[in-house]
Order: C-alpha cells, then structure tokens, then sequence
C-alpha cells in the first residue's frame, strides 16, 4: 500500500493510475484485502487539508472510481466461472460498498466544518448510491447543503411523516412504557446514591466483621454490603409495585378467635382478708428498667395472694445501668392500681408505724434475690417464706424479679397476674397524653394510606384497649410499623457477642462487664463462657441494625414506610443508624418526634422515657422486635395479643434461623433471601397456646387470661 504524503500546501502526490486500478482489482478476487479503502483513505487524508481544488479533485476522482465499481458489478467476470467464486466475488462487492458508506459520511462531516463557498461545495453525484438514502447520510447531507431542492423536498416529507408518526405513539400511550422505564431508571440513581452516601461509613465495620470470624470453621457471615446493595435495588424496584395487602395483617386468622377475660373472676373467688387478720406485711424492692419492674409488681401482687399477705405500694430499686431514680407513682397511677385490686389483694402505701422502726436485716427478714432461685415454685415460698412471714409479720425481698414460676400455678394466682399487668397497671395521664401524642403524630406524617381493622385508644379499663367495632373501619388510616432495636450498650455486654468493632470492641465491653457484670466478667476470664461464634449460631446474639432492616426489606415493607424506632442509643452510634436510614429514611425515635418542651419533664428519668417507648409500639399497626428475650418486645407483643383482638400483628424471628440465613450472605441471591427470611418470620407467628413454663405476659393466649371464641 502507497502511502499518502503532502506535498506543498494545496495538491497531495497520488500514486499512478495503474497502482490503483491493480488494487481493484484485486478487491474482486479478494474481500479480506485493505487496499479497497486506499482511495477513501486518501479522500480523508486530503480533507485534512482542506484545500479547495484537491477537494474537486478527489470527488471527480471518487465518482469515476464509484461509476466503475458499478460497471463492474453488472457485467458478468471472465475470471469468475464457478458458484464459489461468484459468491467470493459478491462479498467483496459488500464489503466494498460497507467501506465506500463509512467512507463517504466521514466526508460529509468533514465538508460540514468546512467554510460553504461555490468552489467548496461537493457535487451532489460524488455521493456514493449506497448511501445516498441512509438516514444518517440524509441527515448530514441536509445540513451540510448538499441536497438539490427536489431531494430536499423528499427529506423534509418523510421527516414529517417521522413527527406525524411520534405523535400518533404518543396519542395511543405507546411511549407511555418508555417513560416508566426511564421513571425507573432515575428511582434506582437517586436511591442508590442515598444509599452509597453512608456506605463508606459502614466499609470498616463490616470488613472487621470479616477479620474478627475469619479464623472459625465457620464463619458468621457478618459481611453485609452485598446484602444491603441488594436490598437497596430491591426496594428501589418495590416503589413502582403495589404493596401486598397482607404484609399489614395478621398470617392466621386464628387470632380473632381469643378474647380478653382476665377481669373476670371464677365462682366463689374469696376476697382478701384485712392487713390485721393477714399472715404478714410484704415488701419488695424490684431492679432492673420499667418492664423488669413491670413484672416483679405482677409477680408480687400474685406472691402476696398466695401467701395471704397484705402488700406494700413495690418500691423501684436505683439502677447503675439505667440510672433512674423513679418510684411506682412517678409512673403509675396509684390510687388506680389500689383500687382495682381490692377484691384480690390488700396493698398499703407503707408499713404500719410499729413495723417501720423494726431491723429486718437482724431479725432475718431481709431476703435477696441470692436467696430466691429464678422462677421459684409456689411450693419453696410456702416452705421457705411463709414461716418467716408468720414470724416476724413482715419479709422484704430485695431485688425481686423473674422469681416466680409461670408453671405450675393455680388458676386464679395465675389470672390474677394477668389482671394485674393488662388492667391494673395504668400509666400517669402525662405519660398517656405523649404516648397518644407520638402515635398520632406517626400517623399524621404517613404518606402510606390502607384499612386499619382496629384502633388503640387510651380509657379508663386498662393501657390502651381496643375499639369493640367489627370489621373494618368504614375509614383509612394511615399505618405505622415500630421496630424495637434491643441493642443498647449493657444488652450488647451481656450478650458475650461480638459485633464488628475488632478488638478496640472487645476491650470496651470486658472494662463494661467488668463493672456491670462483674460474675460475668468472671466467668469469661476462667473461660467458662462458651464463644461469641457459637453464641451467634444459637441464635443467643441480638440482632444487628443491618440485619434488622434487611429483615423488613425481605418481607417486603418499602423504603417509605413510617417507623417509630424504640429504644435507647444504639451501640455503634451514628454509623449504625445511617444503615438504617438509608434504607429507610422515615425512621424516627421520640426524640425527633417530640418537641424539645414535650420531652424535657422526662429527660434524666430513662423508665419514663421507656413507658412512652410503650405507647408507640403497642399502638403500632406493625410491631417488630429483634430480640425475643427482650422484656419490652415481650410485654409489648403480649399487650398486643391481648387487647388487638386479632389484628395487631407482631414479627417475632426467629434469631437462630436468621443466623443460619445470614450465614450465606455472601453467596445468597436475593429472591432466596426473601425466600427463607420470610418462611422464618411466618412459622413463628403461628398461633397456639402458650406452651408451658413460658411467660403469661408475652403469650397470654391460655385460659387463665383469654377465652378462645369461635373463629
């Protein structure tokens, strides 16, 4: 091949006419063969310099070459005799005729930037045939002015057509998918912009988490990006589609079929003898947060009725870790709680005077909870504290918790535990009217309308009782989910867990334990603890917020739901919210929902603070725990069974399900993620008895609380 150097400024020196008849020539016999684009080549080359005469030059030139090309073409070849030659021969043509189109677009883009004058100006035959009706040919020829006006003319009628046709599509919806298409597409941007903002904040959590299981057999899989990435074109996707109707709705309509009855009272109950005639004053001192005192109030008000003992008004011990010093009426109604169980049980503010001088400690009356084994029988009170009550006249037990069995218990004892916490056990008006507050305010912000079959309302027979109407409510209102994240920094501790802070974590939570904790913190130094892998694998580890919020992405709540987070600060701050927000940007706590006025009377008061943690979640259209072992996810589920009549629905996971989900997080697709997430979560809302020695306040479908109608 010749190549092409410019002599001068206006002529380029071609090579001989020979040389280029012999190359195409050459071109019939073989396609595969680069000297057919010389001639273009030097029409580009010659462009290039932009010179006005070499311009007419190489069109003449380029015309003749087309005009033989296509002499060629329609006479028959001596030399070409046989089916296969000629087919060689008509692919040579093809290619040479694809060469030629490329070639002469290239020229009119370059005419295009050239200056129009009359001797600049390519004539209209040096188009080649082949791409004189290409719409791209068209399209720069008619701006380059180089279409006579007959042509024009036959341009401008087929655009026309093109214009007449775009509106015709448009007027019968055609484009209608185009637009749901590219609606999608910026959806999916904007969200997954969202979501990479807070990614990076995540990055190093999640890569300790792959270091600090990397030495097990078999790894937790706590590496979640993949997980979240999924799940945040998931939920990009679920915005376009209609929300199932069921994912608001009880999964077994076995549900409605239990109702309220423990303010009931059997045939011939007895009614409690006075304080005098009574075996003996009891007092007792409960630990721990709002809903463990919660349950030593229920616990000590069925204990004094076995024991036939007058109660003293429960006292609320100061705890380090909650750190608050509230007392029973700084939270319930007293006078309230007095009075509506005086057919069960006569309760005192304080000792009698004569009694309040005496040293229970020297006269063995003082008995602690070192004492008391967890969950003990009525059969080791009647044995062990009884006598002593009889004795003395009065029995402090001091840090009384979970110290009393739920099984086996005789029926009314057992009731009565019931009648207690869902009738008697009623909130300070403040504490109502901001507990009602929040859940308004939820619903009022909700963009996301749908049936609610029932409404919480507070009144005067219990916390929060449900409405008697049938059906559906004939209006909508908006829905709201509460997610209770059981991941504050003592249950975290507690958990002997590990959760992604390497061994900056691990130093943080022994010097928490070792101040908390300290029997705990023992046991771990002895290596009498089993380990943190093995822990997550039982199901014994707290759900993460990430894990939690892939969990609602896999049931299929989308990104605008409105949740009302409950709980305290998050261990791992405010790098562990963003996961959550930027799944779900509606997420809001009391905090953000509250005035700063409306909040402060409960500020530094954190059992206050989780009684309104209460009103949210038990008046929730949706209620989701993380822990299963937590006592607030627990009394809030039982009051939902309790008072929801069927259509208070309560996702329980179950953790060691989960775990094993979560285990393959690296390689699941996303389809059998949800898959299983959701076939996890449904099992464990079957609805059944309670089964026994299980809590009566988390599963209070038995007879001794609720009566089961017909479905």
């Amino acid at each position: 091949m010749n190549s092409v150097e410019p002599m001068g400024d206006a002529t380029l020196d071609f090579a001989s006419k020979g040389q280029e008849q012999r190359s195409f020539s050459s071109l019939a016999l073989s396609p595969q063969d680069g000297s057919a684009n010389l001639p273009l080549r030097r029409s580009d080359s010659l462009l290039s310099e932009k010179p006005t005469t070499t311009l007419r030059s190489s069109s003449r030139s380029l015309q003749r070459q087309n005009s033989e090309r296509l002499q060629r073409s329609s006479s028959p070849q001596p030399n070409v005799s046989s089916p296969k030659a000629r087919n060689l021969q008509g692919a040579a043509f093809r290619t040479q005729a694809l060469s030629t189109t490329t070639a002469s677009e290239s020229l009119l883009r370059t005419l295009s930037s050239v200056p129009s004058s009359p001797k600049s100006v390519l004539p209209e035959v040096a188009l080649p045939e082949s791409s004189r009706f290409t719409p791209r040919a068209r399209s720069l020829a008619s701006s380059s002015g180089l279409l006579s006006s007959p042509q024009r003319a036959v341009f401008t009628r087929s655009s026309t057509f093109s214009g007449r046709r775009k509106r015709q599509l448009w007027k019968n919806g055609g484009l209608l998918p185009l637009m749901l298409v590219l609606l999608w597409f910026a959806l999916d941007w904007w969200f997954l912009s969202q979501f990479q903002e807070v990614s990076h904040q995540s990055a190093r959590t999640l890569s300790i988490f792959q270091g600090s299981f990397g030495k097990s057999k078999r790894p937790s899989g706590n590496v979640y990006d993949r997980l979240l990435s999924l799940a945040a074109h998931a939920l990009a996707e679920g915005e376009l589609q209609t929300e199932s109707e069921d994912l608001w709705q009880e999964p077994f309509k076995a549900a409605a079929a239990w109702k309220p009855c423990a303010d009931q009272r059997t045939q011939g109950y007895l009614a409690p003898p006075l304080p005098k005639k009574s075996s003996g004053y009891l007092m007792i001192s409960a630990n721990g947060g709002l809903n463990q005192q919660r349950i030593a109030v229920c616990n000590a008000v069925a204990l004094a009725r076995l024991l036939n003992a007058t109660l003293v008004l429960p006292r609320f011990l100061f705890n380090s870790v909650w750190r608050d010093s509230s007392q029973f009426g700084d939270i319930y109604q007293e006078d309230f709680f007095v009075e509506y169980l005086r057919a069960d049980v006569q309760i005192v503010k304080d000792l009698p005077i004569e009694l309040q001088s005496l040293d229970l400690e020297a006269t063995g009356s003082l008995v602690t909870d070192v004492e008391v084994p967890k969950e003990a029988t009525p059969t080791f009170y009647l044995v062990n504290i009884l006598p002593l009550l009889l004795r003395t006249g009065v029995v402090h037990l001091l840090g009384f918790g979970n110290r009393l069995a739920f099984d086996p218990i005789p029926f009314d004892i057992q009731r009565l535990r019931c009648r207690c916490n869902f009738h008697a056990l009623k909130f300070l008006p403040k504490l109502e009217q901001i507990g009602v507050l929040i859940a308004k305010r939820m619903r009022e912000r909700s963009s996301r309308w749908g049936p609610l079959d029932d409404e919480f309302h507070p009144d005067g027979n219990g916390f929060m009782s449900v409405s008697k109407q049938s059906g559906k409510l004939a209006r909508k209102t908006p829905k709201y989910l509460a997610l209770h994240l059981r991941f504050e920094m003592d249950m975290v501790a507690h958990s002997m867990c590990e959760f992604g802070g390497g061994e900056a974590e691990l130093e943080e939570l022994r010097a928490y334990r070792a101040i908390h904790f300290p029997t705990l913190s023992q046991f771990e130094q002895h290596g009498k603890l089993e380990s943190a892998m093995f822990n997550r694998e039982l199901g014994h580890c707290p759900l993460m917020p990430e894990e939690a919020v892939l969990m609602l992405a896999a049931l299929g709540f989308k990104r605008g739901t409105q949740i009302f987070l409950a709980g305290a600060q998050l261990y791992g701050g405010q790098s562990r919210m963003s996961m959550l927000t930027s799944l779900y940007p509606n997420l809001v706590t009391k905090e953000s929902l509250l005035t700063a006025a409306e909040l402060a009377p409960f500020l530094n008061h954190s059992s206050q603070l989780a009684a309104l943690d209460y009103f949210g979640c038990v008046a929730a259209d949706m209620f989701a725990m993380t822990d299963s072992g937590s006592q607030l996810s627990s009394l809030v589920a039982g009051q939902r069974i309790y008072e929801g009549g069927g259509h208070a629905p309560t996702i329980r996971p179950n953790k060691r399900r989960l775990a094993s989900i979560f285990h393959d997080n690296q390689t699941i697709e996303w389809s059998h993620f949800e898959h299983r997430v959701r076939k996890a979560v449904k099992e464990s809302q079957k609805i059944g008895i309670r089964p026994f020695g299980r809590s009566i306040y988390r599963y209070p479908r038995c007879e001794e609380c609720m009566c089961k109608g017909e479905d």
